[in-house]
């Protein structure tokens, strides 16, 4: 089984590659700390199964989710993540993942994760599972969303990167976007957030930040 993995710190790539290695079915087949080097790194190594950390050093990992599932519906993915799985879990399932884990956790259990996706089952922590299931079950009555919830995929990305204090001139590189759209976003993040002005939008994503990490 060909494992890629996508993290932009070397020592968490290091760390997770040593085990995956150890494992007798599976290999590590590529390492990238963005998206263009994922990318490009898809073709020459053909990965099974790809884990992806949802803070790349250029782009969002939810993102280069989408990207891979259009280029090629087969490979599986797992996206691992500081955050918790309440913010990021339901998002990288509906990308197109299969599986959410949270950092915190042993990487035995990514191993045990890419074993899993690589069958084409979801692999959730018990409480998320639970949760989209009792939604499922629920039928049209979805479970309510906190103002957080209700941010877009490339919000929540914005209102994290302002809480790690990034600027809008910032933002607009990293994310090649016009400091227009960078504008627009924040302006929505701050109506549905109910943020009366660029300060409270930088103590709330400030905080949000610290709280889970």
């Amino acid at each position: 089984m060909k494992v890629m993995i996508v993290d932009d710190h070397p020592a968490v790539r290091e760390g997770l590659a040593l085990r995956i290695s150890n494992q007798t079915d599976m290999e590590v087949c590529g390492e990238a700390a963005d998206i263009t080097d994922a990318m490009n790194l898809l073709e020459s190594t053909r990965p099974d199964v790809v884990v992806i950390d949802v803070q790349l050093k250029t782009g969002d990992g939810l993102d280069l989710v989408k990207r891979i599932k259009a280029r090629d519906q087969n490979i599986r993915i797992i996206v691992w993540s500081v955050y918790p799985d309440k913010f990021y879990a339901q998002r990288a399932l509906s990308a197109g993942a299969l599986g959410y884990i949270n950092k915190e956790h042993s990487t035995s259990l990514i191993v045990e994760a890419i074993r899993r996706v690589s069958e084409g089952k979801v692999y959730l922590c018990e409480e998320m599972a639970d949760k989209l299931l009792n939604q499922a079950v629920g039928g049209n009555q979805p479970l309510k969303q906190t103002p957080i919830e209700s941010l877009s995929d490339r919000e929540l990305e914005i209102f994290r990167l302002i809480g790690e204090g990034l600027s809008t001139a910032h933002l607009a590189r990293r994310l090649h976007l016009s400091r227009n759209t960078i504008d627009t976003h924040r302006q929505r993040i701050k109506e549905k957030l109910n943020l009366a002005d660029a300060t409270e939008l930088t103590q709330a994503s400030t905080r949000w930040v610290l709280q889970n990490k």
